[in-house]
């Protein structure tokens, strides 16, 4: 099974590159941002209380998290492997993640982290945010999730590079520039494991 984990600061791309790893290798994608929207979007219980927490431009709880991905994987028996777009997003997480993949008989195959200078991804989400009204990307919102990012998710380098499991990607280039890089080594840990 192919999991991979997609992670680095907002704006990075995840989502664009998950997309394309998607399509490319059959996975199936989770995008804990994307459930997270069309969750505030019905007005769920979850959805409200997700949307307090996204607009004061904090995390949601782990163990709210961690159930809902629980529920996607239950639902999603016989998918080729998963795509975490996002997610972990700290070493607690990464760690319930592994424990929730190890009790399926599988784990984390590779976590590609998009690096990409701030500046641009501060512009990235500041034109997101006019193109798509989304309520995170304003310029409070943006500078308190990238210093989210620096002091909780940016840790997770070192625990995926222990692992040898963690490639850094060059975000700022062209989109399908950036999916090359990852389509190289993603091909040859296929090759590798069969």
């Amino acid at each position: 099974m192919l999991n991979i984990v997609v992670f680095g600061a907002p704006g990075c791309g995840k989502g664009t590159q998950s997309e394309l790893i998607v399509k490319k290798y059959d996975l199936f994608h989770i995008s804990t941002g994307s459930v997270l929207r069309m969750e505030i979007e019905k007005q769920t219980e979850l959805g409200k209380l997700a949307e307090e927490y996204i607009h004061d431009g904090h995390l949601l709880p782990d163990d709210l998290i961690i159930k809902m991905l629980a529920d996607i994987l239950e639902s999603n028996p016989n998918e080729k492997g998963f795509i975490f777009d996002g997610f972990p997003r700290t070493i607690a997480q990464a760690k319930s993640l592994d424990r929730l993949l190890y009790g399926r008989n599988t784990g984390i195959t590779a976590c590609f982290n998009l690096d990409v200078e701030e500046k641009n991804l501060i512009a990235r989400m500041l034109k997101r945010g006019e193109e798509q009204g989304r309520c995170d990307d304003t310029s409070d919102t943006i500078r308190k999730r990238l210093e989210i990012y620096r002091i909780r998710t940016e840790p997770l380098i070192a625990y995926y590079k222990k692992q040898g499991k963690l490639f850094k990607i060059k975000g700022d280039k062209f989109v399908d520039d950036v999916f090359e890089d990852i389509r190289e080594i993603l091909d040859r840990l296929i090759y590798q494991n069969k």
